[in-house]
């Protein structure tokens, strides 16, 4: 079992900044893939950002290339969500997930999911 906390959401005004973090323990964190989703009220679930275990290959959706980075540090279990130039249509609940086992695919099916951290854009 793989225990997700994120951290980080809050209140920001359009233009701003927020850096995300979920921790993870209950597996070695370097064997999982991990992934970053949102939910806007009213709306599906959609991948933000994906990254595979060692960091070397990441995956955006098109629409966020540019301001979003994922990143991660093995050594704290700790994967990382830079947002920046925010906008209002940014507000969402954001997920971190992860997966064990290998794949190929840049949005795979994840299996543990956490509690989500409200990130709200005001403009």
């Amino acid at each position: 079992q793989v225990h997700l906390v994120e951290s980080g959401g809050g209140l920001v005004q359009a233009g701003g900044s927020l850096r995300l973090s979920c921790a993870a323990s209950g597996r070695t964190f370097s064997t999982l893939y991990m992934g970053w989703f949102r939910q806007a009220p009213g709306k599906e679930r959609e991948v933000v950002a994906t990254i595979t275990r060692s960091g070397d290959y990441t995956y955006y959706a098109e629409s966020l290339k540019g301001r979003f980075t994922v990143s991660r540090d093995n050594t704290k279990n700790t994967v990382y969500l830079q947002t920046n130039s925010l906008k209002p249509e940014d507000t969402a609940v954001y997920y971190c997930a992860a997966r064990e086992g290998w794949t190929f695919l840049p949005v795979p099916e994840y299996s543990y999911w956490g509690q989500g951290t409200q990130v709200t854009v005001s403009s």
